[in-house]
């Protein structure tokens, strides 16, 4: 029988090696004892040979391995696999899939820790970079040279929040024998169902909406059959992993997801919406505002929204009145993260877009990435109102 979402996040990962309990019990530490070393090196074999068993703290537990197939039941893909950290997992897919010699098509509007890891690891060890505009659908086939092994997306965009045309872009990669990697932590496997849309390989940082609580890093590599032996091994052979007390914390928050991300939805969406009926406002960058310049195909792949959209400001104000206007919310915390339960605000300068885009233009007046969080909207929206008096 198919689960609702609800249900779903609420049973998932319930079961343990002994009892089933509402809380599984969180194995904390290093060592695996046993009694025979032929339990061992049958446990070692197995372990080799791709099948669920248990030899070092580092290469699976109880725990770990019950959030793993949580996320692979979330998400509809084959394997999951986790690490300490958001970036920790998108180094690892794309190092699972990337040699020297190999090209990359990445998307301009990435996030920029992935464009420092092309920009610097990836080119010392002789992989190439093509960065392409987001818009782009199947025309990307015109980028694709004869060493090219992965497309990788990020819908909606870093900052900008640009939405690509997964399928065709997808499609095209298929068409040619290549990998196509999405960063999904916008959407969460919830709103955007990345493996029915042909993604071979899904980045989630953990660390945002799943854990939901500001409380941990972590990052997660979800494979499809065909992508998950490179991205065990890599995984694996680079040490990649994530404590018990984490991965049983994001556990938790796993049980709240559908719930916590309706109210971000709903509260991102009456504040974008206030937001579009200020004079100090250029224009706001919501996917689920009609105003977004790709909101129907937003419409067409998406399940909803959650609370992190963008506010460009018009170009008269400068960014040091943008910045005073930030510092004087209440309600809002200045910082890089967002998907927890707190409300963030962050202001993007042109000159910081400037680094970080390549083939796309860049906006010419300041911006503020607001992360609307579970706070009551009335109030989010008298302190935003209280600091646009700032801008006069």
């Amino acid at each position: 029988m198919k689960k609702n979402t609800n249900t779903l996040c609420a049973t998932t990962a319930r079961h343990s090696d002994a009892i089933q309990m509402a809380n599984p019990p969180m194995y904390q530490g290093s060592t695996i004892i046993y009694e025979r070393m032929a339990d061992l090196a049958a446990a070692h074999h197995a372990y080799e040979n791709g099948q669920e068993s248990y030899t070092y703290g580092r290469k699976g537990t109880p725990t770990s391995r019950m959030l793993c197939e949580a996320l692979t039941e979330l998400e509809g893909g084959h394997r999951a696999y986790l690490c300490p950290s958001g970036l920790a997992a998108l180094s690892t897919a794309l190092l699972s899939q990337l040699s020297s010699g190999d090209h990359v098509l990445m998307v301009d509007t990435v996030y920029s820790p992935t464009r420092d890891l092309c920009e610097h690891v990836l080119k010392r060890l002789g992989v190439s970079t093509t960065y392409y505009n987001p818009f782009l659908g199947k025309d990307i086939a015109d980028l694709i040279q004869p060493n090219t092994r992965v497309i990788f997306l990020e819908s909606p965009g870093s900052l900008t929040l640009e939405i690509q045309d997964v399928p065709a872009i997808t499609a095209v990669a298929k068409a040619h024998n290549i990998v196509t990697i999405l960063d999904n932590t916008w959407a969460t496997p919830l709103y955007f169902k990345a493996f029915e849309h042909g993604v071979d390989i899904v980045v989630q940082a953990v660390t945002k909406y799943l854990g939901g609580h500001s409380d941990v890093l972590m990052g997660a590599v979800i494979a499809n059959q065909a992508a998950y032996k490179s991205v065990r091994n890599t995984a694996h052979q680079t040490g990649q992993f994530a404590g018990g007390m984490d991965i049983s914390l994001v556990l938790r928050g796993l049980r709240t997801l559908p719930t916590r991300l309706r109210e971000h939805e709903r509260n991102a969406l009456q504040i974008a919406q206030w937001f579009e009926t200020q004079d100090a406002v250029d224009y706001v960058r919501h996917p689920a505002l009609p105003s977004h310049p790709q909101h129907a195909l937003w419409q067409r792949d998406f399940l909803g929204s959650t609370g992190l959209f963008t506010v460009a400001f018009k170009p008269e104000y400068s960014a040091a009145q943008i910045n005073a206007m930030v510092e004087s919310y209440d309600l809002f915390g200045i910082g890089y993260s967002w998907g927890g339960f707190e409300s963030l605000a962050l202001p993007v300068h042109p000159s910081h877009l400037a680094h970080v885009r390549s083939v796309t233009p860049v906006t010419q007046q300041s911006m503020v990435r607001y992360q609307i969080g579970l706070e009551g909207v009335d109030d989010l929206i008298a302190d935003l109102q209280a600091g646009l008096s700032i801008l006069g």
